[in-house]
Protein backbone atom coordinates (compact mmCIF):
# COMPACT_ATOMS: atom_id res chain seq x y z
CA UNK A 1 0.00 0.00 0.00
CA UNK A 2 2.81 2.35 0.95
CA UNK A 3 4.56 1.63 -2.34
CA UNK A 4 1.34 2.41 -4.25
CA UNK A 5 1.02 5.78 -2.46
CA UNK A 6 4.64 6.65 -3.27
CA UNK A 7 4.11 5.59 -6.89
CA UNK A 8 0.95 7.69 -7.17
CA UNK A 9 2.77 10.69 -5.67
CA UNK A 10 5.64 10.30 -8.16
CA UNK A 11 3.24 9.98 -11.10
CA UNK A 12 1.39 13.10 -9.95
CA UNK A 13 4.66 15.05 -9.79
CA UNK A 14 5.63 13.83 -13.25
CA UNK A 15 2.28 15.04 -14.65
CA UNK A 16 2.68 18.46 -12.98
CA UNK A 17 6.23 18.86 -14.28
CA UNK A 18 5.17 17.87 -17.79
CA UNK A 19 2.27 20.33 -17.66
CA UNK A 20 4.57 23.16 -16.58
CA UNK A 21 7.09 22.29 -19.27
CA UNK A 22 4.28 22.46 -21.84
CA UNK A 23 3.22 25.88 -20.50
CA UNK A 24 6.80 27.16 -20.72
CA UNK A 25 7.12 25.93 -24.31
CA UNK A 26 3.88 27.68 -25.24
CA UNK A 27 4.96 30.93 -23.52
CA UNK A 28 8.32 30.84 -25.28
CA UNK A 29 6.63 30.24 -28.62
CA UNK A 30 4.35 33.24 -28.05
CA UNK A 31 7.26 35.49 -27.07
CA UNK A 32 9.33 34.40 -30.07
CA UNK A 33 6.42 35.17 -32.40
CA UNK A 34 5.89 38.52 -30.62
CA UNK A 35 9.53 39.39 -31.22
CA UNK A 36 9.35 38.40 -34.90
CA UNK A 37 6.17 40.47 -35.34
CA UNK A 38 7.99 43.47 -33.91
CA UNK A 39 5.75 43.90 -30.87
CA UNK A 40 8.25 42.95 -28.15
CA UNK A 41 11.95 43.70 -27.87
CA UNK A 42 12.95 43.33 -24.25
CA UNK A 43 13.27 41.20 -21.14
CA UNK A 44 10.56 39.13 -19.51
CA UNK A 45 10.39 37.21 -16.22
CA UNK A 46 7.58 34.93 -15.03
CA UNK A 47 7.42 33.40 -11.57
CA UNK A 48 5.05 30.97 -9.84
CA UNK A 49 4.98 30.44 -6.09
CA UNK A 50 8.23 32.34 -5.65
CA UNK A 51 10.12 30.35 -8.32
CA UNK A 52 11.16 31.88 -11.65
CA UNK A 53 9.82 29.54 -14.34
CA UNK A 54 10.64 31.61 -17.44
CA UNK A 55 13.19 34.36 -18.08
CA UNK A 56 14.20 35.50 -21.53
CA UNK A 57 15.93 38.35 -23.36
CA UNK A 58 14.53 38.94 -26.84
CA UNK A 59 16.12 41.42 -29.21
CA UNK A 60 18.68 44.14 -28.92
CA UNK A 61 19.99 46.78 -26.53
CA UNK A 62 20.10 49.63 -29.07
CA UNK A 63 18.69 50.68 -32.43
CA UNK A 64 21.53 49.49 -34.64
CA UNK A 65 20.90 45.96 -33.35
CA UNK A 66 24.55 45.14 -32.78
CA UNK A 67 24.30 44.50 -29.03
CA UNK A 68 21.94 41.71 -27.86
CA UNK A 69 19.93 42.27 -24.72
CA UNK A 70 20.95 40.39 -21.57
CA UNK A 71 18.86 39.84 -18.48
CA UNK A 72 21.02 42.06 -16.25
CA UNK A 73 20.56 45.19 -18.40
CA UNK A 74 18.79 48.15 -16.84
CA UNK A 75 15.67 49.84 -18.22
CA UNK A 76 13.80 53.03 -17.46
CA UNK A 77 10.39 52.10 -16.02
CA UNK A 78 8.54 55.39 -16.52
CA UNK A 79 5.74 56.10 -14.09
CA UNK A 80 6.25 52.84 -12.16
CA UNK A 81 8.93 54.96 -10.46
CA UNK A 82 6.13 56.71 -8.58
CA UNK A 83 5.69 53.57 -6.46
CA UNK A 84 8.99 54.46 -4.80
CA UNK A 85 8.16 58.05 -3.88
CA UNK A 86 4.71 56.94 -2.72
CA UNK A 87 6.19 54.18 -0.56
CA UNK A 88 8.77 56.61 0.84
CA UNK A 89 5.99 59.04 1.86
CA UNK A 90 4.07 56.27 3.64
CA UNK A 91 7.23 55.04 5.31
CA UNK A 92 7.90 58.52 6.73
CA UNK A 93 4.26 58.64 7.82
CA UNK A 94 4.65 55.28 9.64
CA UNK A 95 7.67 56.72 11.44
CA UNK A 96 5.68 59.74 12.57
CA UNK A 97 7.85 62.16 10.59
CA UNK A 98 4.97 63.57 8.57
CA UNK A 99 1.18 63.38 8.33
CA UNK A 100 -0.79 62.79 5.16
CA UNK A 101 -2.97 65.71 6.28
CA UNK A 102 -0.04 68.14 6.30
CA UNK A 103 -0.66 70.98 3.85
CA UNK A 104 1.91 72.06 1.28
CA UNK A 105 2.26 75.36 3.11
CA UNK A 106 4.05 73.55 5.95
CA UNK A 107 6.87 72.55 3.59
CA UNK A 108 6.66 75.35 1.03
CA UNK A 109 5.76 78.57 2.86
CA UNK A 110 6.62 80.62 -0.24
CA UNK A 111 3.80 79.01 -2.26
CA UNK A 112 0.61 81.08 -2.81
CA UNK A 113 -2.52 80.64 -0.69
CA UNK A 114 -3.80 77.71 -2.76
CA UNK A 115 -1.12 75.54 -1.12
CA UNK A 116 -3.04 75.69 2.17
CA UNK A 117 -5.77 73.54 0.62
CA UNK A 118 -3.48 70.84 -0.80
CA UNK A 119 -2.53 67.98 1.54
CA UNK A 120 0.08 65.30 1.05
CA UNK A 121 -2.69 62.71 0.62
CA UNK A 122 -3.88 64.66 -2.45
CA UNK A 123 -0.42 64.34 -3.99
CA UNK A 124 -0.28 60.56 -3.69
CA UNK A 125 -3.60 60.03 -5.48
CA UNK A 126 -3.27 62.93 -7.97
CA UNK A 127 -6.23 64.94 -6.72
CA UNK A 128 -4.27 68.06 -5.72
CA UNK A 129 -6.05 70.21 -8.31
CA UNK A 130 -2.69 71.44 -9.59
CA UNK A 131 -3.08 71.91 -13.36
CA UNK A 132 -1.04 70.46 -16.18
CA UNK A 133 1.69 73.06 -16.53
CA UNK A 134 3.03 72.03 -19.95
CA UNK A 135 6.62 71.44 -21.14
CA UNK A 136 7.52 75.13 -20.97
CA UNK A 137 6.72 75.12 -17.26
CA UNK A 138 7.48 71.61 -15.99
CA UNK A 139 10.40 70.17 -17.99
CA UNK A 140 12.93 70.52 -15.11
CA UNK A 141 12.64 70.46 -11.32
CA UNK A 142 13.63 74.16 -10.86
CA UNK A 143 11.13 75.11 -13.58
CA UNK A 144 8.33 73.23 -11.79
CA UNK A 145 9.16 74.94 -8.49
CA UNK A 146 9.20 78.42 -10.04
CA UNK A 147 5.98 77.70 -11.92
CA UNK A 148 4.26 76.75 -8.66
CA UNK A 149 5.52 79.92 -6.98
CA UNK A 150 3.77 81.95 -9.68
CA UNK A 151 0.66 79.71 -10.01
CA UNK A 152 -2.39 81.86 -9.29
CA UNK A 153 -5.01 79.19 -8.59
CA UNK A 154 -5.83 75.48 -8.69
CA UNK A 155 -7.94 73.99 -11.46
CA UNK A 156 -10.34 72.53 -8.90
CA UNK A 157 -10.78 72.03 -5.19
CA UNK A 158 -8.36 69.34 -3.93
CA UNK A 159 -9.97 65.93 -3.69
CA UNK A 160 -12.62 66.58 -6.36
CA UNK A 161 -10.82 65.77 -9.64
CA UNK A 162 -8.03 63.49 -10.83
CA UNK A 163 -5.24 65.17 -12.81
CA UNK A 164 -2.32 62.91 -13.54
CA UNK A 165 0.79 65.04 -13.79
CA UNK A 166 4.41 64.90 -12.69
CA UNK A 167 4.09 67.94 -10.43
CA UNK A 168 2.53 65.75 -7.73
CA UNK A 169 5.50 63.38 -7.92
CA UNK A 170 8.01 66.25 -7.83
CA UNK A 171 6.41 67.65 -4.66
CA UNK A 172 6.43 64.23 -2.98
CA UNK A 173 10.14 63.82 -3.69
CA UNK A 174 10.93 67.31 -2.40
CA UNK A 175 8.95 66.66 0.81
CA UNK A 176 10.88 63.40 1.31
CA UNK A 177 14.15 65.34 1.12
CA UNK A 178 12.95 68.07 3.47
CA UNK A 179 11.69 65.58 6.08
CA UNK A 180 14.52 63.04 5.90
CA UNK A 181 17.38 65.50 5.52
CA UNK A 182 19.01 63.44 2.75
CA UNK A 183 18.70 63.42 -1.03
CA UNK A 184 15.79 61.55 -2.56
CA UNK A 185 18.20 59.12 -4.23
CA UNK A 186 19.94 58.33 -0.92
CA UNK A 187 16.65 57.87 0.94
CA UNK A 188 15.27 55.48 -1.68
CA UNK A 189 18.50 53.49 -1.84
CA UNK A 190 18.82 53.08 1.95
CA UNK A 191 15.16 52.57 2.84
CA UNK A 192 13.61 50.87 -0.19
CA UNK A 193 16.11 49.39 -2.64
CA UNK A 194 18.52 47.80 -0.17
CA UNK A 195 15.81 46.24 2.07
CA UNK A 196 14.19 44.77 -1.05
CA UNK A 197 17.49 43.25 -2.21
CA UNK A 198 17.51 45.44 -5.34
CA UNK A 199 21.27 45.76 -5.50
CA UNK A 200 21.46 46.53 -9.23
CA UNK A 201 18.88 49.34 -9.14
CA UNK A 202 19.96 52.98 -9.37
CA UNK A 203 18.29 56.38 -9.25
CA UNK A 204 18.85 58.62 -12.30
CA UNK A 205 21.43 56.29 -13.84
CA UNK A 206 22.34 57.73 -17.28
CA UNK A 207 20.35 56.13 -20.10
CA UNK A 208 23.56 55.84 -22.11
CA UNK A 209 25.56 54.36 -19.20
CA UNK A 210 27.20 50.92 -19.31
CA UNK A 211 24.70 48.10 -18.89
CA UNK A 212 21.73 50.27 -19.84
CA UNK A 213 19.38 49.21 -22.63
CA UNK A 214 18.99 52.15 -25.03
CA UNK A 215 15.48 52.92 -26.25
CA UNK A 216 14.87 53.05 -29.99
CA UNK A 217 11.97 53.63 -32.37
CA UNK A 218 10.44 51.49 -35.10
CA UNK A 219 12.95 52.78 -37.63
CA UNK A 220 15.89 51.65 -35.50
CA UNK A 221 16.88 55.14 -34.36
CA UNK A 222 17.99 55.53 -30.75
CA UNK A 223 15.44 57.73 -29.00
CA UNK A 224 16.79 61.00 -27.53
CA UNK A 225 16.03 61.11 -23.83
CA UNK A 226 14.64 64.54 -23.00
CA UNK A 227 13.45 63.94 -19.43
CA UNK A 228 14.86 66.84 -17.38
CA UNK A 229 13.38 65.98 -14.00
CA UNK A 230 15.05 63.75 -11.41
CA UNK A 231 14.12 60.73 -9.32
CA UNK A 232 13.73 58.02 -11.97
CA UNK A 233 14.53 54.41 -11.03
CA UNK A 234 16.47 52.33 -13.56
CA UNK A 235 16.80 48.63 -12.98
CA UNK A 236 16.93 45.12 -14.47
CA UNK A 237 13.86 42.93 -14.78
CA UNK A 238 14.68 40.71 -11.79
CA UNK A 239 15.01 43.75 -9.50
CA UNK A 240 11.52 44.91 -10.45
CA UNK A 241 10.31 41.42 -9.56
CA UNK A 242 12.12 41.71 -6.20
CA UNK A 243 10.34 45.02 -5.61
CA UNK A 244 6.91 43.46 -6.09
CA UNK A 245 7.73 40.60 -3.74
CA UNK A 246 9.09 42.89 -1.02
CA UNK A 247 6.12 45.23 -1.32
CA UNK A 248 3.52 42.46 -1.25
CA UNK A 249 5.15 40.74 1.74
CA UNK A 250 5.05 44.07 3.63
CA UNK A 251 8.81 44.20 3.91
CA UNK A 252 8.76 47.85 2.78
CA UNK A 253 5.58 49.35 4.24
CA UNK A 254 2.82 48.01 6.48
CA UNK A 255 -0.45 46.50 5.21
CA UNK A 256 -2.32 49.63 6.33
CA UNK A 257 0.12 51.87 4.45
CA UNK A 258 -0.09 49.73 1.32
CA UNK A 259 -3.88 49.98 1.44
CA UNK A 260 -3.65 53.79 1.62
CA UNK A 261 -1.19 53.89 -1.25
CA UNK A 262 -3.59 51.74 -3.32
CA UNK A 263 -6.49 54.18 -2.95
CA UNK A 264 -7.45 55.79 -6.23
CA UNK A 265 -9.87 58.44 -7.37
CA UNK A 266 -12.63 56.78 -9.46
CA UNK A 267 -11.35 56.36 -12.99
CA UNK A 268 -7.76 57.23 -12.05
CA UNK A 269 -4.62 55.37 -11.06
CA UNK A 270 -3.23 55.16 -7.56
CA UNK A 271 0.45 55.50 -6.70
CA UNK A 272 0.59 51.71 -7.19
CA UNK A 273 -1.11 51.68 -10.57
CA UNK A 274 -4.20 49.51 -10.19
CA UNK A 275 -4.96 46.98 -7.47
CA UNK A 276 -7.64 44.56 -6.36
CA UNK A 277 -8.67 43.79 -2.79
CA UNK A 278 -10.86 41.22 -1.10
CA UNK A 279 -11.77 41.74 2.56
CA UNK A 280 -9.13 44.51 2.79
CA UNK A 281 -6.46 42.10 1.55
CA UNK A 282 -4.50 42.74 -1.63
CA UNK A 283 -5.16 40.00 -4.19
CA UNK A 284 -3.75 41.50 -7.39
CA UNK A 285 -1.55 44.40 -8.42
CA UNK A 286 -0.53 45.64 -11.86
CA UNK A 287 1.30 48.71 -13.11
CA UNK A 288 2.57 50.01 -16.45
CA UNK A 289 4.96 52.87 -17.14
CA UNK A 290 6.53 54.37 -20.25
CA UNK A 291 9.09 57.04 -21.04
CA UNK A 292 10.71 57.92 -24.39
CA UNK A 293 10.16 54.46 -25.97
CA UNK A 294 10.89 52.60 -22.74
CA UNK A 295 7.98 50.59 -21.36
CA UNK A 296 7.70 48.37 -18.30
CA UNK A 297 4.83 46.48 -16.76
CA UNK A 298 4.13 43.90 -14.11
CA UNK A 299 1.14 41.87 -13.00
CA UNK A 300 0.95 39.94 -9.74
CA UNK A 301 -1.80 37.55 -8.67
CA UNK A 302 -1.09 36.98 -4.98
CA UNK A 303 -3.41 34.00 -4.25
CA UNK A 304 -2.05 32.09 -7.27
CA UNK A 305 1.51 33.28 -6.70
CA UNK A 306 1.86 34.43 -10.32
CA UNK A 307 4.17 37.32 -11.24
CA UNK A 308 4.74 38.54 -14.81
CA UNK A 309 7.32 41.30 -15.37
CA UNK A 310 8.16 42.79 -18.76
CA UNK A 311 10.54 45.57 -19.84
CA UNK A 312 11.06 46.85 -23.36
CA UNK A 313 13.27 49.50 -24.93
CA UNK A 314 11.13 49.62 -28.09
CA UNK A 315 7.65 50.53 -26.90
CA UNK A 316 4.84 48.81 -28.79
CA UNK A 317 2.00 49.11 -26.23
CA UNK A 318 1.52 45.35 -26.22
CA UNK A 319 2.65 44.40 -22.72
CA UNK A 320 -0.91 44.05 -21.38
CA UNK A 321 -2.01 41.97 -24.36
CA UNK A 322 1.00 39.70 -23.86
CA UNK A 323 0.20 39.48 -20.14
CA UNK A 324 -3.33 38.29 -20.97
CA UNK A 325 -1.99 35.69 -23.39
CA UNK A 326 0.48 34.38 -20.78
CA UNK A 327 -2.24 34.14 -18.13
CA UNK A 328 -4.44 32.22 -20.54
CA UNK A 329 -1.61 29.75 -21.08
CA UNK A 330 -1.04 29.34 -17.35
CA UNK A 331 -4.78 28.83 -16.83
CA UNK A 332 -5.02 26.37 -19.76
CA UNK A 333 -7.35 28.69 -21.68
CA UNK A 334 -7.38 29.44 -25.44
CA UNK A 335 -4.89 32.13 -26.40
CA UNK A 336 -3.75 34.23 -29.33
CA UNK A 337 -0.58 36.19 -30.11
CA UNK A 338 -1.28 39.97 -30.11
CA UNK A 339 -1.17 42.04 -33.28
CA UNK A 340 0.49 45.42 -33.92
CA UNK A 341 -0.62 48.50 -31.98
CA UNK A 342 -3.18 50.71 -33.71
CA UNK A 343 -2.25 53.64 -31.47
CA UNK A 344 1.47 53.57 -32.25
CA UNK A 345 0.72 53.20 -35.96
CA UNK A 346 -1.54 56.26 -36.25
CA UNK A 347 -0.38 58.72 -33.59
CA UNK A 348 2.53 60.34 -35.44
CA UNK A 349 0.53 60.65 -38.66
CA UNK A 350 -2.17 62.40 -36.63
CA UNK A 351 0.47 64.72 -35.18
CA UNK A 352 1.73 65.71 -38.64
CA UNK A 353 -1.74 66.18 -40.15
CA UNK A 354 -4.83 65.14 -38.23
CA UNK A 355 -7.10 64.91 -41.28
CA UNK A 356 -4.64 62.73 -43.18
CA UNK A 357 -4.14 60.71 -39.99
CA UNK A 358 -7.88 60.11 -39.61
CA UNK A 359 -8.05 59.05 -43.27
CA UNK A 360 -5.20 56.56 -42.72
CA UNK A 361 -6.98 55.20 -39.60
CA UNK A 362 -10.13 54.56 -41.69
CA UNK A 363 -8.02 52.76 -44.33
CA UNK A 364 -6.51 50.49 -41.67
CA UNK A 365 -9.95 49.82 -40.26
CA UNK A 366 -11.18 48.77 -43.69
CA UNK A 367 -8.18 46.71 -44.82
CA UNK A 368 -5.74 46.07 -41.97
CA UNK A 369 -7.58 44.31 -39.17
CA UNK A 370 -5.63 41.11 -39.77
CA UNK A 371 -2.38 42.94 -38.93
CA UNK A 372 -3.45 45.61 -36.44
CA UNK A 373 -5.24 45.27 -33.13
CA UNK A 374 -8.71 46.87 -33.15
CA UNK A 375 -9.88 45.10 -29.99
CA UNK A 376 -9.89 48.37 -28.02
CA UNK A 377 -10.37 50.80 -30.86
CA UNK A 378 -11.98 53.52 -28.75
CA UNK A 379 -9.10 53.33 -26.28
CA UNK A 380 -6.48 53.64 -29.02
CA UNK A 381 -8.22 56.71 -30.44
CA UNK A 382 -8.51 58.28 -27.00
CA UNK A 383 -4.81 57.64 -26.41
CA UNK A 384 -4.06 59.28 -29.76
CA UNK A 385 -6.15 62.30 -28.84
CA UNK A 386 -4.31 62.58 -25.52
CA UNK A 387 -1.00 62.40 -27.40
CA UNK A 388 -2.09 65.48 -29.39
CA UNK A 389 -3.56 67.18 -26.32
CA UNK A 390 -0.28 66.88 -24.40
CA UNK A 391 1.35 68.78 -27.26
CA UNK A 392 -1.25 71.57 -27.01
CA UNK A 393 -2.89 70.63 -30.33
CA UNK A 394 -6.34 70.97 -28.81
CA UNK A 395 -8.41 71.35 -32.00
CA UNK A 396 -6.78 68.26 -33.53
CA UNK A 397 -7.30 66.33 -30.29
CA UNK A 398 -10.98 67.29 -30.26
CA UNK A 399 -11.41 65.85 -33.77
CA UNK A 400 -9.87 62.54 -32.69
CA UNK A 401 -11.90 62.39 -29.45
CA UNK A 402 -15.09 63.14 -31.42
CA UNK A 403 -14.29 60.22 -33.70
CA UNK A 404 -13.72 58.00 -30.67
CA UNK A 405 -17.02 58.77 -28.92
CA UNK A 406 -18.97 57.77 -32.04
CA UNK A 407 -17.71 54.20 -31.64
CA UNK A 408 -19.53 51.52 -29.72
CA UNK A 409 -17.84 51.22 -26.33
CA UNK A 410 -18.37 50.89 -22.63
CA UNK A 411 -20.24 53.89 -21.14
CA UNK A 412 -17.22 54.78 -19.01
CA UNK A 413 -14.96 54.89 -22.09
CA UNK A 414 -17.36 57.03 -24.13
CA UNK A 415 -17.83 59.28 -21.11
CA UNK A 416 -14.06 59.64 -20.77
CA UNK A 417 -13.87 60.74 -24.41
CA UNK A 418 -16.41 63.52 -23.80
CA UNK A 419 -14.57 64.47 -20.60
CA UNK A 420 -11.37 64.93 -22.58
CA UNK A 421 -13.19 67.03 -25.19
CA UNK A 422 -14.36 69.21 -22.32
CA UNK A 423 -10.80 69.41 -21.01
CA UNK A 424 -9.55 70.59 -24.41
CA UNK A 425 -12.21 73.28 -24.62
CA UNK A 426 -11.35 74.39 -21.08
CA UNK A 427 -7.68 74.64 -22.08
CA UNK A 428 -8.77 76.80 -25.04
CA UNK A 429 -10.67 79.11 -22.68
CA UNK A 430 -14.09 78.03 -24.02
CA UNK A 431 -16.00 77.36 -20.80
CA UNK A 432 -19.39 77.01 -22.53
CA UNK A 433 -18.34 74.11 -24.79
CA UNK A 434 -16.27 72.67 -21.95
CA UNK A 435 -19.34 72.52 -19.71
CA UNK A 436 -21.49 71.04 -22.49
CA UNK A 437 -19.07 68.15 -22.97
CA UNK A 438 -18.52 67.56 -19.24
CA UNK A 439 -22.31 67.36 -18.89
CA UNK A 440 -22.52 64.91 -21.78
CA UNK A 441 -19.82 62.80 -20.09
CA UNK A 442 -21.84 62.75 -16.87
CA UNK A 443 -25.07 61.94 -18.71
CA UNK A 444 -23.48 58.88 -20.32
CA UNK A 445 -21.74 57.68 -17.15
CA UNK A 446 -23.09 59.28 -13.93
CA UNK A 447 -20.17 57.83 -11.91
CA UNK A 448 -17.67 60.07 -13.75
CA UNK A 449 -16.46 62.08 -10.76
CA UNK A 450 -13.92 64.01 -12.78
CA UNK A 451 -16.66 65.38 -15.00
CA UNK A 452 -18.91 66.24 -12.04
CA UNK A 453 -16.01 67.94 -10.27
CA UNK A 454 -15.19 70.08 -13.30
CA UNK A 455 -18.87 70.98 -13.80
CA UNK A 456 -19.03 72.21 -10.21
CA UNK A 457 -15.80 74.17 -10.60
CA UNK A 458 -16.70 75.83 -13.91
CA UNK A 459 -20.24 76.58 -12.80
CA UNK A 460 -18.93 78.27 -9.65
CA UNK A 461 -16.45 80.29 -11.71
CA UNK A 462 -18.79 81.48 -14.43
CA UNK A 463 -22.35 80.99 -13.23
CA UNK A 464 -23.18 79.07 -16.41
Amino acid sequence: MKQLIVLAFCLCNIVLVQAQEQEIRQIDSVMQIAYKRGIFNGNILIAQKGQIIYEKSLGFAEGSKNIPLTKDMKFDIGSISKEFNGSAILLLCQRGQLSLDDSLTRYFPAFPDWAKQVKIRHLINYTSGIPMLGPAADSTDPLIYNSLISLKALVAKPGTVYIYNHVNVFLQRLIIEKVSGVSYADFVRQNLLQPAGMNASLVDYPVDGPGMARAFDGAGNNTPYAQGTKGWIRLPVDDLYRWTQALHSYKIISPASLNILSENFPGGESSLGTTGFKDDKLIWHQHQGSNYNYEAAFYCDLPEGIAIVMMTNNQQMKVWSLKTTILNILHHQPFTVPRKSLYLTIRDRMLINVNEGLKYYQELKANGQDQYDFSFEIGDLISTGKYLQRRNKYDDAILVFQTAVQLKGRPEDVSYGYELIGECYRSKGDKTDALANYRKALEIFPQNKNASGMIAELTAQSGL
